[in-house]
């Protein structure tokens, strides 16, 4: 996106966009620009939906329960969504929503809850968890807003893996492994779809590492000398097999 758009706000919006296009915001977006952002009439913002690019548009009207805008011009083409699926045991609210805008950041394409037999928190409100991506999307200038995938349970989803993901390799950190580089593991499957999983607080248990390890589409990695919190080596893998393997290349 140009710099001179960097500084606009930028919105999430699920309708088409193309140029000459009228929208109505809702009550929420409306209020957001006309009440705490102070957008009037003869403004510009960015709209983004996933599917048509970044756009820049103008309000011509500012009623704070109902922004009206019209679509100007593209100003970035869409993006290719990503690959990269992220599974990630469920964390407490504050550093469960740092996991979700991170993944965004970093280019995860698809983010699954996966519980584990340490996993301390269920029961994840889906739609919490696509709203947080999509403020993260919106602040991020990332124009693919990551699926959200539904919460399976560790043993699920390695019994569905070969049916779900067909020849997608499995990466997960295992804490297990004896400390050294990931970087010629993964330099093996450049090329290859790839999966991410980080356990919980605690890291997996002795019979999750090691039916993990006995699979033949999983790849066991060690993420250095010391024992990392599950948000940070969810966000240090991915920027390792990102730098490796992925879109940093």
């Amino acid at each position: 996106m140009p710099r001179s758009h960097s500084a606009l706000p930028r919105l999430f919006v699920d309708t088409d966009l193309a140029a000459g296009a009228a929208l109505t915001l809702g009550k929420e977006q409306s209020l957001y620009l006309a009440a705490v952002l102070r957008k009037g009439v003869g403004d510009s913002v960015v709209l983004f939906n996933g599917r048509d690019g970044a756009w820049l548009c103008r309000l011509t009207g500012d009623s704070k329960k109902s922004v009206v805008l019209e679509v100007d011009e593209q100003i970035a083409p869409q993006t290719r969504p990503s690959d990269l699926w992220y599974g990630f045991s469920p964390l407490k609210t504050e550093r469960l929503d740092y996991v979700i805008q991170k993944a965004v950041e970093m280019g995860a394409g698809i983010i699954q809850p996966v519980t584990t037999q340490f996993t301390q928190v269920h029961r994840l409100k889906p739609e919490k968890l696509a709203a947080n991506a999509m403020e993260a999307a919106e602040q991020c200038e990332v124009l693919s807003v990551p699926e959200i995938a539904p919460e399976i349970g560790l043993d699920a989803l390695l019994s569905q893996w070969p049916q779900m993901h067909g020849d997608r390799v499995l990466v997960f950190a295992d804490e297990g492994e004896a400390s050294s580089s990931p970087l010629g593991a993964l330099q093996n499957l450049v090329g290859r779809r790839i999966g991410l999983l980080i356990g919980p607080e605690g890291g997996f248990s002795d019979s999750e590492r090691e039916r993990l390890r006995r699979l033949p589409f999983v790849l066991p990695i060690s993420l250095g000398p010391r024992i990392l919190r599950a948000d940070t080596a969810a966000v240090a893998a991915m920027a390792i097999i990102q730098a490796t393997i992925g879109d940093w290349r």
